[in-house]
């Protein structure tokens, strides 16, 4: 890796991958192809925007003409596509804008990649890499007692989300079994820590709770993910594009799964003990109704990166968890510009209180 085009960077997982590549000091030049919507932020990259080594485009995955455009003029070598919507409640209100995202977008970036590194040769071959961010939902739910989603595991994507992602996948499966693009993908479970937009459990719970705010948990509380801190997923990621192997898939996970209301009820006995109140924040926890759909448990087998890259998380749920209360306790100024842009505190509101909670 020379020259990095980095899509999505100004949002969660990419900024903080951006941000670890430049602080591990590595030699590069990385461009951050972002189109800043709601939960993309350049108040995410304060601490590295004077970087020398970073730039910033103002673009959408979307356009064709800018796309190869980059890829030459900053002789690219390496992608990492983390840009994507996200959010599964946004997915079931407007599966739309995920579609064009997720796979036209996907699509633009290959087709651009395909021309310039395949057929106008501007790299050699041996040292370019598609890297194609994606996640744990592509495959589904599980029952309590099944086995954890391992590369093998079908897809069976149960969310407007879940199936743009699942389609971007095969898409970056397909250019590399019929064009010969280099690729490699990761399927991840639910990240969380620093610079999380506060739509999402964490920060949102975070958030509310500082805010005295009812802290909404959908349905019984008892859906099951495997929660991993950004900062070891960008580890895992750098990882497959130093050694993993070419058109290979690699499930990345943080080892543990704990249900959603174990999660919340953490939270509030870390903030008991960081901000006391005269009631403990659990008392602040709503149930409100499920989303439709709702997959009941993720889990992540990390055989295969842990065997061929000797990758395993560093932070245990318990150490992650003080880590981003602690950041966020330690960051207002970017929670009130986050909560100030984008309508978000409209969104929030409308999302909960038609479940039948309040935030």
């Amino acid at each position: 890796m020379q020259n990095i085009l980095v899509t999505g960077g100004a949002g969660f997982i990419g900024s903080n991958f951006i941000r670890y590549l430049l602080h591990s000091g590595s030699a590069i030049q990385l461009v951050n192809l972002d189109a800043l919507t709601y939960a993309g932020s350049l108040k995410n990259l304060t601490l590295i925007a004077s970087d020398a080594r970073y730039t910033f485009v103002h673009g959408n995955i979307c356009d064709s003409a800018l796309v190869p455009h980059l890829l030459r003029q900053h002789k690219i070598d390496t992608v990492v596509h983390f840009a994507a919507e996200s959010h599964v409640d946004r997915s079931i209100h407007n599966p739309g804008q995920f579609i064009t995202t997720n796979v036209v977008g996907t699509q633009t970036l290959l087709d651009a990649c395909r021309q310039v590194w395949l057929e106008e040769k501007t790299v050699p071959l041996a040292e370019v890499r598609f890297h194609h961010v994606s996640t744990d939902e592509v495959y589904g739910t599980l029952k309590p007692n099944d086995p954890a989603f391992s590369e093998a595991t079908p897809y069976a994507p149960n969310s407007p989300y879940a199936a743009s992602k699942a389609s971007s996948d095969h898409l970056v499966r397909a250019y590399h079994h019929t064009y010969g693009l280099p690729v490699t993908v990761t399927n991840c479970s639910n990240n969380y820590g620093p610079y999380q937009f506060p739509e999402k459990l964490i920060p949102l719970i975070i958030l509310n709770a500082l805010a005295g705010k009812p802290l909404p948990v959908y349905g019984d509380g008892q859906q099951i993910r495997d929660w991993l801190y950004v900062e070891d997923h960008c580890e895992a990621i750098r990882l497959v594009l130093a050694r993993g192997r070419i058109g290979e898939t690699y499930n990345i996970g943080g080892n543990n799964q704990p249900s959603n209301l174990e999660i919340v009820r953490q939270l509030c006995g870390l903030l008991d003990q960081l901000v006391p109140h005269s009631m403990p924040h659990e008392s602040l926890i709503r149930f409100v109704a499920d989303r439709p759909g709702h997959d009941r448990r993720y889990a992540i087998d990390l055989t295969k990166i842990q065997t061929e890259l000797g990758w395993q998380p560093r932070e245990s749920l318990t150490t992650g968890l003080r880590k981003t209360v602690e950041w966020y306790l330690s960051n207002p100024g970017w929670i009130e510009t986050i909560q100030r842009q984008n309508n978000y505190q409209q969104w929030v509101q409308n999302n909960y209180q038609q479940r039948g909670g309040t935030s």
